[in-house]
C-alpha cells in the first residue's frame, strides 16, 4: 500500500516519519520542499503536485494548519481531487471544522473514494514517537483499511463515528486543554504572588485533584521559562473558534469559551501570533511584574514511551 502525505511540518512530518520508520512505502508533499527533505532522506519519494500525490498513492494524508489550506490542496486544478479515483482513501488529519470537511467528504465520495477525518491529539512530542491517540471518523470499511495506517502513527485508536464526528471531537478537546492552560497560568501566577516554591506547587498539583496533561506537559516548559510546547497561539484561536461555532450551531449559550477567544486574541496583539501558546501566562506577568519560574524544568517535553502497535479503544457501553 502506497501512501501519500501532504503537509510536512510540526505534525505532519513526525507523523509521516512514523509511517517511514515501520516500513510503509511513503510520497510526500509540502509547499517548501526544505521540510521535506528529513524525510526524502530517509526514503520517500517527492511528489510535484497534491494530484500526483493522488493519482499514485493508495491513500492520501492532508495534514495542514487551516480549513483554507486544506481547500486548496484538494480542490485546485492539481489538487488532489483532480487526482483521486474509485478505492482509494483520503484521510484528513489536520484539525478542522467539521461542515468542511464533510463537503470535501462529499466531492471525494462522488469519484468513488473514501474520506475519513483522523485528527490527532496528545502533544506534538508523542507524535514523533508513534504514541499519539488518533480520533478516526467515517465509515467501518475505511477505519478498518487504514487501521494498519494510523496503528503505525498512534497508541489509542479510536473510531468516533460517522465522517466529521472525529473534528468535532478534536476542537472539544483542544478547547478543553486551552481552558486548563488559561487555568493553570492564573494559578502558578496566583502560587508566586502569594510566596510559594514553585517547584513545591507544581507538585503539589500534580498529586493533587487539579493535575491534568496540560499541567504535566505545559506548566513545566512554562517554569522553565522557554514556553516552547510546539504549538502556537493563532493555532488555539483556530480551534476555539471551532468549538465555539459548533455550540452556536446548537444554541449552546457558552460562557467560557468566548472569554478564551478573547484572551488569545490580546495574546496575539500583544506577542505575535506565531507566539507559543504557553506563553499566555505572560500577559498576567506583565500585569503584575512576576517573573513565573523555577529551576529544574526542560525546555521542552519529549516523549521517553516506547514505541508500541497502536490498539483499537472500544467505547464503554
Amino acid at each position: 500500500m502506497k501512501i501519500g502525505f501532504i503537509g510536512c511540518g510540526n505534525v505532519g512530518g513526525k507523523l509521516s516519519y512514523s509511517l517511514l520508520r515501520n516500513g510503509f512505502d511513503l510520497v510526500v508533499r509540502d509547499l517548501d520542499k526544505n521540510v521535506a527533505q528529513p524525510l526524502l532522506d530517509e526514503g520517500a519519494t517527492w511528489a510535484d503536485s497534491p494530484k500526483q500525490v493522488a493519482e499514485s498513492c493508495d491513500v492520501i494524508i492532508t495534514c495542514l494548519p487551516s480549513p483554507a489550506a486544506c481547500k486548496e490542496v484538494m480542490e485546485a486544478s492539481d489538487g488532489v481531487l483532480a487526482g483521486l479515483s474509485k478505492g482509494k482513501v483520503w484521510m484528513e488529519m489536520s484539525t478542522t471544522d467539521e461542515t468542511e470537511v464533510r463537503r470535501m467528504g462529499q466531492l471525494v465520495e462522488e469519484v468513488g473514494a473514501h474520506a475519513v477525518d483522523c485528527p490527532v491529539s496528545g502533544g506534538c512530542h508523542r507524535a514523533a514517537t508513534g504514541n499519539i491517540s488518533i480520533f478516526v471518523g467515517g465509515g467501518r470499511e475505511a477505519f478498518d483499511k487504514i487501521f494498519p495506517i494510523v496503528s503505525a502513527m498512534g497508541r489509542n485508536i479510536l473510531h468516533t463515528g460517522p465522517l466529521g464526528s472525529a473534528s468535532v471531537l478534536k476542537v472539544l478537546t483542544n478547547y478543553l486543554a486551552s481552558a486548563n492552560l488559561v487555568s493553570l497560568a492564573e494559578a502558578l501566577t496566583t502560587a508566586s504572588a502569594a510566596g510559594m516554591d514553585l517547584n513545591t506547587t507544581y507538585e503539589a498539583i500534580r498529586i493533587s485533584s487539579g493535575n491534568s496533561f496540560v499541567h504535566e506537559t505545559e506548566s513545566q516548559v512554562i517554569l522553565n521559562g522557554s514556553r516552547n510546547i510546539n504549538f502556537t497561539m493563532d493555532l488555539v484561536l483556530k480551534d476555539v473558534s471551532l468549538f465555539d461555532q459548533i455550540a452556536e450551531r446548537h444554541g449552546i449559550p457558552l460562557e467560557l469559551s468566548p472569554m478564551l477567544v478573547e484572551i488569545f486574541k490580546d495574546g496575539m496583539k500583544r506577542y505575535g501570533e506565531r507566539e507559543w501558546s504557553s506563553n499566555i501566562i505572560r500577559r498576567l506577568e506583565d500585569a503584575t511584574s512576576i517573573n513565573v519560574r523555577a529551576s529544574g524544568f526542560p525546555d521542552e517535553i519529549t516523549c521517553d514511551e516506547e514505541e508500541v502497535e497502536g490498539q483499537e479503544v472500544i467505547p464503554i457501553r
